[in-house]
């Protein structure tokens, strides 16, 4: 059926093909316009076979790229030198895409979209686009068909030698910022216009709770010396503005306005605008809640001023990726874990569990190349243990296993990958985890960011959860999903791969090589808050019993409980 279903969609593509050029615009009305994408260097996400990212992009239209059948997925083409874009073709295989992006980047990093539609027709879509850059591409989040996205042709149409150069440069970070009012409580701690300012989505600004949450509210940025402003991202925290201004001023006193709204919508919102100035401000005169202003970031973009040169962003890994860290748990049995690799992380867990982790008592090798974290109904005395109304000690019913690389290896981007067998029984939570490097060294849970690979409770082990927390999404409102083993089997019943493909654009979840969730990064920012996962993480098993989640164990709950993991690998 997919032959078929190829062949009927090359027929179409090239009907529509002709079609398209009939009713193009005699090439007067086009003189100026040139083909820049023919033969250019063009990469993609993935690719199916032999299908490769330049067949899109030779001419041919009997040639195509297509891409693994999952969301997201795209194609991207190197012009060699930033040009101005007027117009995107796309020949679609009857794999196209019913929801994606076309995006222009000067750097292949930071990227503008200038179309974008949620209802995809296929065949042949002739796109005209208003952008510069030297990077064009496709960027699709949702697939019309249950294959991947396929085209014939992506062509660029523009002017060669555009104004691309330093526009779109970061001109914002790290310079003095001031605001109406500050908030700086137990709620929102040192929340000061710098942090809107700092390229970091885990920290914000927020109007003053005693003072703020009035109209109007603003806040600024000195961007050092003369700026053309050509574009302003605003990433809101759920205090946002319905009505607001952005404006520029050459003294920070007299202020022109270059965009105006009253219908705001909050998250993540990238404006084009045109104006010129030293200073640049959100200027909120109706806000969307009872609360005040609040931005996690204030982004300001364009040309001149005094910009300060951000770190560099995380390399995406290598395609196809290495193998970078691994632990196969080879060794004789009863020997504990390697301890370059993995640390103990004794103590009761939190979420009200019941257990107490010991410092490796309740992990070791099997002999057979597992490692064996194993949950067990013993009193332990712990300090952090709940405390015995009748006797006044501080004890725990439970013991078993937590461990991490926390201090061994940390790693940003990559496939993550482990091999597990859970355990089944009321009250137990087995679990594959990372958690943000920063929490390490103080930055309180969850504007570290935690991304869980996989968890399952013991009292429901036909059911697996993969999940990403944030400040604005944590908890019972993380971003994540459910799913199930083919036929509804007991994940009990034998080993499984869980796997989280992470990048520069998102995390791909994956049990046993079929993906079960795709988080597209652009997306999350749109409609639930900021993406804080790219910086460094650290790896964490363990076996928590009880807890707010899983419930507490019965009398039906095997003692001694086992998780198995088989191995972890980290590929970049």
């Amino acid at each position: 059926m997919h032959t078929l279903l190829r062949r009927s969609g090359l027929l179409l593509a090239l009907a529509a093909s002709l079609l398209a050029l009939i009713a193009l615009p005699a090439p007067s009305a086009r003189a100026a316009e040139t083909l820049l994408s023919q033969g250019k260097p063009a990469t993609a996400s993935s690719t199916e076979g032999a299908f490769s990212a330049r067949n899109a992009v030779d001419g041919d239209p009997g040639t195509r790229w297509s891409s693994a059948f999952a969301d997201p997925q795209w194609i991207q083409v190197d012009l060699g030198a930033s040009a101005d874009i007027s117009r995107v073709a796309l020949t679609w295989e009857a794999a196209y895409g019913t929801a994606f992006r076309i995006e222009v980047s000067n750097d292949a990093q930071a990227w503008t979209t200038v179309h974008q539609t949620a209802a995809g027709t296929g065949g042949t879509q002739t796109l005209a686009v208003s952008g510069t850059g030297r990077y064009v591409r496709m960027y699709g989040t949702q697939r019309a068909t249950a294959y991947g996205y396929s085209l014939w042709e992506f062509q660029v149409y523009g002017t060669a030698g555009g104004s691309g150069g330093d526009t779109g440069r970061l001109l914002s970070y790290g310079r003095t910022g001031a605001a109406s009012s500050s908030q700086s409580d137990g709620n929102c701690w040192e929340c000061t216009p710098a942090r809107a300012f700092d390229r970091d989505p885990a920290s914000r600004w927020a109007t003053s709770s005693t003072t703020g949450w009035t109209d109007p509210g603003w806040i600024s940025v000195d961007l050092g010396a003369t700026a053309q402003i050509d574009k302003v991202v605003l990433q809101w925290d759920p205090a946002y503005a319905k009505s607001f201004q952005i404006q520029v001023s050459p003294n920070g006193t007299d202020w022109t306005p270059v965009y105006s709204t009253t219908s705001g919508t909050g998250f993540k919102q990238t404006l084009a605008v045109s104006g010129t100035g030293r200073y640049v401000r959100m200027y909120g005169t109706e806000r969307a809640t009872p609360y005040g202003y609040s931005l996690w970031e204030f982004q300001v973009y364009g040309t001149g001023g005094a910009p300060i040169t951000p770190p560099p962003l995380p390399s995406d890994p290598a395609n196809p990726p290495r193998l970078v860290w691994s632990d196969d748990f080879d060794g004789s049995a009863g020997a504990r874990p390697d301890a370059s690799k993995w640390r103990a992380d004794p103590g009761t867990g939190p979420n009200n569990e019941l257990e107490y982790y010991t410092d490796h008592r309740n992990a070791a090798l099997d002999g057979s190349g597992h490692l064996v974290m194993e949950a067990r109904k013993e009193v332990t005395a712990g300090s952090s243990c709940p405390r015995d109304p009748l006797s006044g000690s501080t004890t725990c019913q439970y013991t078993s296993a937590r461990m991490n690389t926390g201090a061994t290896f940390q790693f940003t981007y990559g496939r993550v990958e482990a091999r597990i067998k859970v355990p089944k029984g009321n009250g137990l939570w087995p679990a594959f985890w990372m958690m943000g490097a920063d929490f390490l060294t103080g930055r309180p849970w969850p504007y570290n960011g935690e991304v869980d690979i996989v968890e399952v409770l013991g009292k429901d082990v036909k059911t697996a959860y993969s999940t990403v927390h944030a400040p604005a999404y944590n908890g019972g409102g993380g971003i994540g999903a459910s799913y199930t083993l083919p036929g509804n089997a007991d994940f009990s019943d034998d080993f499984h791969t869980w796997a989280a493909d992470w990048n520069s654009k998102g995390i791909t979840y994956s049990l046993d090589g079929r993906t079960v969730l795709t988080l597209d990064k652009e997306q999350v920012e749109r409609t639930r808050g900021p993406w804080i996962f790219d910086h460094p993480h650290y790896m964490i098993l363990n076996l928590a019993v009880g807890g707010d989640w899983p419930g507490p164990p019965d009398a039906g709950t095997p003692f001694p409980s086992k998780m198995l993991v088989d191995y972890v690998r980290v590929y970049q």
